[in-house]
């Protein structure tokens, strides 16, 4: 066969594409942030609400310790596991904080949270091992799940119980599923709800939980307004912490994030680590270690004008009619019921955004009982948020 015959051939064969890539959702927080690029390319000034990205810069000290260490030569590859003087701040940052004594070597230095999860997933499952969720959750939990053949298994959670996984549901999804039930994940502060989990409710989901691993993103740590997040480390040492510096140190592009895990599963991650990503990035890791030491004051200062602006938006999105029945005391989030303006929470968004030029989150993104709410992000200025208050107003005036 000549290989013009074969490359006609060839052209005739169906697209093989792996049903994994296929099957993955979009993430609607992505799709609306596009979609708003695009109209503010045509010229049009989109108010942003709906992405979960501080908007303050990096602080200085750690953009300078970055520099340091690009000048320095920091810029080859490190150990998999990241820095040692890194997971050993990491160590002393959580000793500190919460009175937890975690030895550095249980400590492995990611390119984000994300990756981080990939990789505790990647350890911990067998294909159709089912992990338990809330629902609602943000939005990639199930995907990346899914992704490395686990099987999502559902807990709702409900707004008047402040959207609280409840320990009841719990031990009982883990009794019913079909699945063997590997892991539990827990978010507190949570997104997209903002939920804070006391003591007491942490205390009752290990009991619930028996003797399924605990993954608890801890990524929203330190952004908390009314007493403080506690650490499942505080109660259980059958548990993977992910966590990382995007959020509290508003480094979301320098991409470094962490798992600190049980011993047993230090090895397994490293290797899948080495395969799949060699090391995290080397001067961000530099810039880490500023972070965590120089920069109280300035994340202190943030968390402060994050409180100012929750406040704000919380009377805001009261007065349009949205409903809050428990008010969000973490993260940087509200999760409005919006069930008096539509039941299609993505179709209400896009036409938010076309009409008001207000980017908003739908509450289908994360799962199917967020459908009837939005998410409202406060990583924005005041005078951005009241902006988009008053453009809401008078959308939901045309509208009504």
């Amino acid at each position: 066969m000549t290989d013009r015959k074969k490359s006609a051939k060839s052209l005739r064969q169906p697209c093989l594409i792996s049903e994994r890539s296929l099957k993955i959702p979009p993430f609607y927080v992505m799709e609306i942030l596009e979609k708003a690029h695009n109209l503010e390319a045509s010229g049009a000034d989109v108010v942003h609400l709906e992405i979960g990205e501080p908007d303050f810069p990096t602080p200085p000290q750690v953009v300078d310790a970055a520099v340091k260490a690009l000048y320095a030569g920091k810029t080859k590859y490190t150990h998999s596991q990241g820095i040692p003087e890194l997971r050993g701040a990491i160590a002393q940052y959580y000793r500190a904080t919460y009175g937890i004594d975690i030895c550095p070597e249980n400590i492995l230095i990611t390119g984000g949270t994300s990756p981080a999860m990939v990789l505790v997933f990647s350890a911990l499952l067998n294909p159709g091992d089912g992990v338990i969720l809330t629902n609602p959750c943000y939005a990639c939990y199930p995907n990346i799940v899914e992704f490395v053949g686990g099987k999502p298994v559902y807990v709702e959670i409900r707004e008047e119980e402040e959207f609280k996984l409840n320990p009841e549901r719990l031990a009982r999804a883990i009794e019913e599923s079909e699945s063997l039930i590997k892991g539990i994940i827990i978010n507190s502060p949570s997104n997209p709800t903002g939920t804070v989990l006391e003591p007491s409710d942490m205390e009752a989901i290990v009991k619930a939980a028996k003797d399924k691993w605990l993954i608890s993103d801890e990524i929203y740590h330190g952004l908390v307004y009314e007493g403080r997040a506690s650490s499942i480390l505080e109660f259980t040492d059958r548990c993977f912490v992910l966590n990382g510096f995007s959020k509290l140190f508003a480094m979301t592009g320098w991409r470094l994030g962490y798992v600190i895990c049980p011993p047993e599963f230090v090895r397994p991650i490293q290797k899948i680590q080495q395969n799949l990503f060699i090391c995290a990035n080397s001067f961000s890791q530099y810039a880490a270690l500023s972070a965590l030491k120089e920069t109280s004051a300035n994340t202190k200062d943030m968390v402060q004008e994050y409180d100012r602006r929750r406040r704000f938006l919380i009377k805001g999105v009261r007065e349009l009619g949205f409903g809050i029945a428990h008010e969000p005391k973490g993260a940087f989030y509200l999760f409005a019921n919006a069930k008096r303006f539509t039941s299609d929470s993505y179709s209400f968004c896009l036409d938010v955004l076309s009409n008001a030029h207000v980017a908003l989150t739908p509450g289908i993104d994360f799962g199917p009982a967020g459908e009837g709410y939005v998410r409202f992000s406060y990583a924005n200025s005041m005078e951005r948020i009241a902006e988009g208050l008053e453009r809401l107003k008078n959308y939901l005036g045309r509208h009504s």
